[in-house]
């Protein structure tokens, strides 16, 4: 392809063979049809995705309500913090979404997207119940808003809102490449310091309510970041010019821009304050994470030495794998389904 192009939505001359369905540019008549699918992937996907439905107001938060008051300033203003992040990023998702969607030419990977975004507001729903249970309107606010003041939180939110930016304004198939890729680097980079802080205070026995929130969204989330490096691997595969040395090249910087960030950001809001977590075990596990995700791309190791799963880290996954879905989404395959409501709270 040398142009990216819109697909058309009712189109009666489309392609019915399934093997002439492609990711973009392909002729297609829209027509949903779970027994011919080109990606066999997908009907796991959607499967899996379908399993993991949620109602954020099923958690009680009542135990939370106490806690909040009695954190510590270090760990109140770090949750102040990290939520806000959290509250804007899926808001963003669910906005520029359908926009990838748009040019995503095999619909059963649409219908992926479509998933994805209604659990993308099922998250942002998430974090106005957390906020409305345990502040009061006025503490609501500020903590939803403090990306807009915090020059921290904007620089983060920023990296990635440009890009999605550049997409809308120019819609080139280098633009689209690096709309996903900045997809897959909030998905699969920017979430886990919040999702971190949130298990480190279910360990240390606090909010337990909003750790099961998180937990819930950071199994969505593996899903979501399954789904677009199988889109990337795909795209390799049938538009190999769009992975010229000088993309890969750029792929590569585009991560270890998201992991620098990520590190600095938790220096900032977690630091050397809040009992169970300091800036080195922050910094050892986002470039391990960096790693996973340029390797899961077929690209090699992006930080040496970082290859493996810190000791010191090794509880975060302990959290996010104890939702009864067993989600290896380093390896992009599920191995589990489990509905919501089989969710029990064992640690």
């Amino acid at each position: 392809m040398s142009e990216l192009i819109k697909r058309p939505l009712f189109n009666p001359e489309g392609d019915t063979d399934v093997t002439l369905r492609r990711m973009i540019g392909g002729n297609t008549t829209n027509l949903n049809d779970f027994n011919n699918m080109k990606y066999p992937w997908v009907s796991d996907w959607y499967r899996q995705a379908m399993n993991n439905f949620w109602i954020p107001e099923e958690i009680n938060l009542g135990q939370d309500v106490k806690d909040y008051p009695k954190l510590l300033p270090a760990e109140r203003r770090a949750y102040d913090k990290i939520l806000s992040f959290l509250v804007f990023l899926d808001s963003l998702q669910s906005a520029n979404l359908p926009n990838v969607a748009e040019y995503i030419t095999a619909n059963e990977v649409n219908l992926c997207l479509c998933i994805q975004t209604f659990q993308e507001c099922i998250h942002s729903q998430s974090y106005s119940y957390m906020l409305d249970t345990i502040c009061n309107p006025t503490e609501r606010n500020d903590i939803l808003f403090q990306w807009k003041d915090d020059e921290h939180l904007l620089k983060r939110n920023t990296f990635i809102g440009e890009l999605y930016n550049a997409f809308q304004k120019e819609k080139t198939l280098h633009n689209f490449l690096r709309v996903l890729v900045a997809n897959y680097i909030l998905e699969g980079v920017y979430f886990y310091s919040g999702f971190m802080f949130f298990y480190n205070l279910g360990r240390n026995g606090k909010m337990p309510g909003s750790v099961q929130e998180i937990r819930y969204i950071n199994r969505d989330e593996n899903t979501h970041l399954w789904l677009f490096r199988n889109i990337l691997l795909e795209l390799q595969k049938e538009e190999p010019e769009m992975f010229s040395e000088a993309a890969l090249k750029e792929i590569g910087e585009m991560i270890d821009e998201g992991v620098q960030q990520e590190i600095a950001w938790g220096e900032y809001v977690i630091g050397d304050e809040i009992e169970g977590l300091n800036k080195t075990m922050v910094g050892d596990y986002i470039r391990y994470l960096g790693n996973q995700r340029y390797e899961s791309l077929g690209l090699g190791v992006l930080y040496p030495g970082y290859e493996t799963e810190p000791e010191s880290m090794r509880w975060v996954s302990q959290y996010s794998n104890a939702n009864l879905v067993k989600t290896d989404f380093f390896e992009a395959r599920s191995t589990a389904y489990a509905k919501s409501s089989a969710l029990v709270d064992d640690l």
